[in-house]
């Protein structure tokens, strides 16, 4: 048995995690879960009480959010050089948390048609939709990455919600978007991991 066991759903937000692993190349095993069973059941809920998908548990230890499993990961994994240089460590630990928090949050909440009064947007961690997508847009413009030159875990997070934003339409296709998601699209690990999951949902879609 691998160190890490991922706990999965290929139509989830777990495949932010699946590249995030062939990023890091080191063993993992999967636990594929069924949102009606698997993931509602005692047994899964003992490591996630939220009954969410994705998780990881490493030697013995439970992480759980995206952005938490990929700066995890690049910490337990220092030899795939994803963790940031101390010189990129204000944007690496900006931005991550950024995806994770603000934009997450203004897009589930635009998605969902609540945007909120314009008191009720003073109470919002992002304020708006508009402020929170151009201040990652803005901030894209004219880098490769998002600590400047060099790939690492905090491309992982932004770059997956850059993508699915821009595939589902929940993101405007602003240059500094299009271009960033193309060249993530572009590394290999990422490539490993969609044509893994795209196997799998295959695989669900034929089995009913």
């Amino acid at each position: 048995m691998a160190d890490i066991i991922f706990y999965h759903n290929p139509m989830s937000r777990g495949q932010i995690i699946r590249w995030m692993l062939e990023e890091v190349g080191a063993p993992y095993d999967s636990e594929i879960l069924d949102y009606a069973s698997t993931m509602k059941g005692e047994e899964y809920r003992a490591i996630n009480p939220m009954q969410k998908v994705p998780a990881i548990v490493h030697n013995g230890k439970v992480v759980t959010e995206c952005a938490a499993i990929c700066a995890y990961l690049a910490d337990a994994f220092p030899e795939a050089g994803l963790g940031p240089r101390d010189d990129e460590k204000a944007n690496y630990y900006r931005w991550l948390f950024f995806s994770a928090g603000p934009l997450e949050q203004a897009i589930t909440n635009k998605t969902a048609g609540f945007e909120g009064s314009e008191q009720q947007q003073r109470m919002f961690g992002y304020g708006t939709y508009d402020l929170a997508v151009n201040a990652l847009a803005g901030h894209l413009a004219g880098r490769d990455y998002v600590c400047g030159s060099r790939f690492n875990a905090a491309d992982v997070s932004v770059g997956s919600g850059v993508i699915w934003g821009l595939q589902f339409g929940t993101l405007p296709k602003l240059d500094s978007f299009v271009t960033y998601s193309e060249r993530l699209a572009e590394r290999d690990a990422y490539r490993r991991g969609k044509d893994e999951d795209n196997q799998l949902i295959a695989e669900m879609q034929a089995a009913g």
